[in-house]
């Protein structure tokens, strides 16, 4: 059995470590030209189910060695008013059910053990095509082709694979845009910030009117990126303001990182000094607009010899935070799969059916949850806003009324 990949991301990464173990000839080919080009975004939570997977497809000492890299950030989110004050706090903050992560970090560490004959940078794919006997061809811009038993499509959002294999499965604009950047972790950025904001939970600030803002800190460590006239050592805080598109400039998706970062400072006016401040010493090369989209509920379609892993399939906003992780359980799933059709257990397509009923029962969940999420929070209407706050305070004092509120 021969297996190709299309994407080097988290998803596809892992899945190529777990059949690589299992003796399966697996290729993953990347568009970008080498595995030196950084990777957009900021560090990633990975969850109970996530390090699960990671374990499961990674070699033991690769996952040592993610194991001794990554952050502890706890199991806890906090929820505050705009002033700071808190509205509740959810989890017992252990320390050992979560974990924090830079993306280069572990695309590095995904990478450890995939020679350059598993791996190939600078392939961009363009389109596949079936053959006789079961077998696909994958084409690339260079004029190159390379057949296979399966071909997975983990290549992000904007699909290529999915494009032509599930034509009509897109991605939805959801109306709701984030301005997003990061600030230094050092004592001037974060002045005025309570510490356990500062504690390497995720923790959202909920006014009573528009806007919403996501807060949370990532201390990565001292690298040759640092910067000593600011004291720096790499570690930063994440931040970012949710507003619904339409109560937002017509152009912020072209506007500078300079307006964009003015644009929430003049939208939090009103709130904490201390979350301007925050917002006021960010690093404009990190400031950017990200219109949130999210893939509708996924319904069954007819199997083959194409499939499809994390973002490809199932993309869903990072207000919910388990996008990474849930792509993280598809490429365990997949390899768990595929192994049935390695010992000859299954065939191919029934193995893969098996794996795609499994991966939509549990991604659709995480999908609407995380499109709930932020909808709530660009929702402009300041009824729900007051209400989601009150039950929030409430909650805080009633403790069974806050698990039966956060029991998923």
């Amino acid at each position: 059995m021969k297996v190709l990949v299309i994407g080097a991301g988290t998803g596809g990464l892992a899945l190529a470590q777990g059949l690589s173990r299992d003796g399966v000839d697996v290729h993953v080919f990347e568009r970008r030209e080498d595995g030196t080009v950084g990777l957009p975004g900021y560090g990633l939570h990975l969850n109970e189910a996530g390090c699960a997977a990671l374990r499961e497809c990674l070699p033991p000492d690769t996952w040592s060695k993610i194991d001794a890299c990554a952050g502890h950030a706890g199991s806890s989110v906090g929820f505050y008013d705009h002033r700071l004050r808190r509205l509740t706090r959810v989890g017992n903050g252990n320390q050992g059910a979560r974990r924090s992560i830079g993306r280069l970090a572990l695309r590095d560490l995904l990478l450890d053990g995939l020679d350059e004959q598993r791996v190939h940078f600078g392939k961009e794919f363009e389109r596949y095509e079936q053959l006789s006997a079961g077998r696909v061809r994958a084409h690339f811009a260079d004029g190159t082709h390379v057949e296979g038993d399966l071909l997975v499509g983990a290549d992000a959002g904007n699909s290529r694979v999915r494009r032509q294999y599930l034509p009509h499965v897109t991605r939805q604009d959801t109306g709701v845009l984030t301005v997003s950047g990061r600030s230094p972790l050092t004592a001037r950025a974060t002045a005025g910030l309570p510490a356990e904001i500062l504690d390497g939970t995720p923790h959202s600030i909920v006014p009573a009117g528009p806007g919403w803002m996501f807060v949370c800190a990532w201390r990565t460590g001292t690298h040759s990126g640092a910067d000593p006239a600011r004291h720096d050592d790499g570690s930063y805080v994440v931040w970012a303001y949710v507003a619904h598109h339409a109560s937002l400039p017509a152009d912020v998706t072209r506007q500078t990182p300079a307006a964009l970062r003015n644009l929430v400072l003049s939208r939090i006016s009103t709130w904490s000094p201390a979350l301007s401040t925050l917002v006021g010493q960010c690093d404009l090369d990190s400031v950017a607009p990200v219109p949130l989209r999210s893939m509708p509920e996924l319904t069954a379609w007819p199997t083959g010899n194409v499939t499809l892993l994390g973002d490809a399939i199932h993309t869903m906003t990072p207000m919910a935070g388990v996008g990474a992780n849930t792509a993280l359980r598809d490429a365990a799933e997949l390899r768990r799969a595929l192994a049935e059709v390695a010992t000859g257990r299954r065939d191919l397509v029934t193995a893969v059916s098996a794996y795609e009923t499994r991966m939509r029962a549990y991604a659709n969940p995480a999908v609407a949850a995380s499109l709930r999420n932020a909808r709530n929070a660009g929702t402009t209407a300041r009824l729900p806003r007051t209400a989601f706050r009150t039950l929030l305070r409430v909650a805080d004092r009633v403790p069974p009324l806050k698990r039966a509120m956060f029991a998923s």
